[in-house]
């Protein structure tokens, strides 16, 4: 999943959590500046409410990741041109229960899966980033 988190009392907004659970969970700082936007706001499966938000990070091959072993077990990443690519994405269907189903978006690479609110997060994503591609 992507960093995050409960938002701090002394958090002023969304993005400020944003920032403030990158630094914490891989040791990342990124500036205030690079930040390009928030998505639209998500509920995910506990009830509580995700506010994505989007920033550049720069170029992967000058950040230094320093991942927290209390919170992150492994960190990969995808590139978009391998997020885009048709053989990488998939659905996944789920049926309640009650019977009521839903279709969600996988992305595939190699051993590892990204599923559930990460790939909806990931999916608007490249839905606002490269509209008309994916």
């Amino acid at each position: 999943s992507f960093p995050g988190g409960r938002r701090d009392p002394a958090d002023a907004d969304a993005v400020a959590t944003a920032l403030r659970e990158t630094r914490e969970e891989l040791g990342v700082a990124v500036a205030a500046a690079s930040v390009w936007g928030q998505l639209r706001t998500l509920p995910d499966r506990h009830g509580m409410t995700v506010a994505p938000v989007v920033a550049n990070l720069g170029p992967l091959e000058a950040l230094t990741l320093s991942p927290n072993p209390d919170e992150v077990e492994e960190v990969f990443t995808l590139t978009l041109a391998h997020l885009l690519r048709v053989e990488n994405q998939g659905y996944t269907h789920f049926r309640t229960a009650t019977g009521y189903g839903y279709t969600l978006p996988v992305f595939l690479n190699g051993p590892y899966k990204v599923w559930g609110l990460t790939a909806i997060v990931t999916e608007l994503t490249l839905e606002l980033l490269l509209p008309g591609r994916y």
